[in-house]
């Protein structure tokens, strides 16, 4: 099972201009979350200060009782092994194999054998689709191959909490497709806790079982999917229905009056809830949604209205 991620009164700056302030949540043990706003709202720097990349001014995040804020170096470390970063970009090394990429974490930082790495890499190259393209070099294949090499080097230690920064840039629509359901198919056999940044509306709308939203330096809610999914918020409502009226403008610094003054267009209907996507056929349930499904009763006395289990989906993962 994933660790808890507990966000607590974060707030970072860059000099004078605050990125964020005070946000706080809870990313559940093995469940998808998924954190969505506009571009420069500091999603990325979000992600990278909760494996204790870069410290924030104020509050803490709490990872198997660790603050990786305010503790030790020493102790930061030890914990941010637990991680596992897939980039943007896939930051591979452009003149090592695909197979030396997925192997360099644990050169790095184990004493594992040969043998022992090769079996790793192996099976993180098969989970990602990639059996076979282990010889070949970052540039003799397509974005979306890199990409999931990319999930595979972030695999390859076992991490407990796997945190992936805009898996669907540079991707076609069918490609985005098939990275959802492979992200879907990983919580399924790791149970590991998954943050997924993204603007990408599929990703945020089939994938997570929690949505959240940055917006001007603000958590705006942080919430089950079902509720965002259906939130009337203008804000949030506009956001992921991609339209453009709303507060939300072609620039945050216009948006200001617009967002606290805005009120739900009565010109649209509530928006409807998309079912989640499942496994693949032939893989585990999610242990995830079980504990969610017992947590969601708990938190609202009921399951939320718009609750549904999803029909599985098939998985053709060739191509992207």
């Amino acid at each position: 099972m994933g660790l808890e991620v507990a966000i607590e009164s974060l707030t970072k700056s860059f000099g004078g201009h605050t990125v964020w302030r005070d946000l706080s949540l809870t990313l559940p043990k093995g469940e998808i979350s998924v954190m969505l706003g506009p571009s420069g709202t500091g999603k990325t720097v979000f992600l990278k200060s909760l494996v204790g990349l870069l410290r924030p001014e104020r509050g803490r995040v709490m990872v198997d009782g660790v603050d990786m804020v305010n503790s030790r170096e020493r102790d930061i470390y030890r914990v941010r092994r637990e991680f596992g970063l897939m980039f943007q970009d896939g930051a591979l090394f452009g003149s090592l194999t695909l197979f030396d990429n997925v192997a360099f974490p644990l050169r790095e930082h184990t004493k594992k054998r040969e043998s022992e790495i090769r079996r790793a890499v192996m099976e993180r190259l098969d989970m990602v689709g990639l059996a076979g393209a282990e010889r070949k070099l970052p540039g003799e294949i397509s974005g979306g191959m890199r990409k999931r090499v990319g999930l595979a080097r972030a695999l390859v230690m076992d991490p407990q909490v796997i945190l992936c920064d805009e898996p669907d840039s540079g991707l076609d629509p069918v490609r985005t497709s098939h990275l959802s359901q492979l992200l879907i198919d990983l919580n399924a056999t790791t149970d590991a806790t998954m943050l997924i940044v993204t603007h990408n509306i599929d990703i945020a709308r089939t994938v997570p079982d929690n949505l959240g939203m940055l917006y001007r330096g603000e958590l705006v809610a942080y919430a089950a999917r079902e509720v965002m999914l259906t939130s009337r918020e203008p804000v949030i409502e506009q956001f992921l229905n991609g339209r453009t009226v709303g507060p939300i403008g072609m620039t945050e610094e216009n948006d200001a009056a617009t967002w606290t003054e805005a009120e739900p267009d009565p010109a649209y209907p509530a928006p409807e809830l998309p079912p989640q996507l499942e496994p693949s056929p032939g893989l585990p349930p999610r242990r995830a949604a079980e504990r969610r499904r017992d947590r969601l009763i708990t938190t609202f006395g009921k399951l939320p209205r718009e609750y549904t289990p999803a029909p599985a989906r098939p998985r053709n993962g060739a191509g992207w």
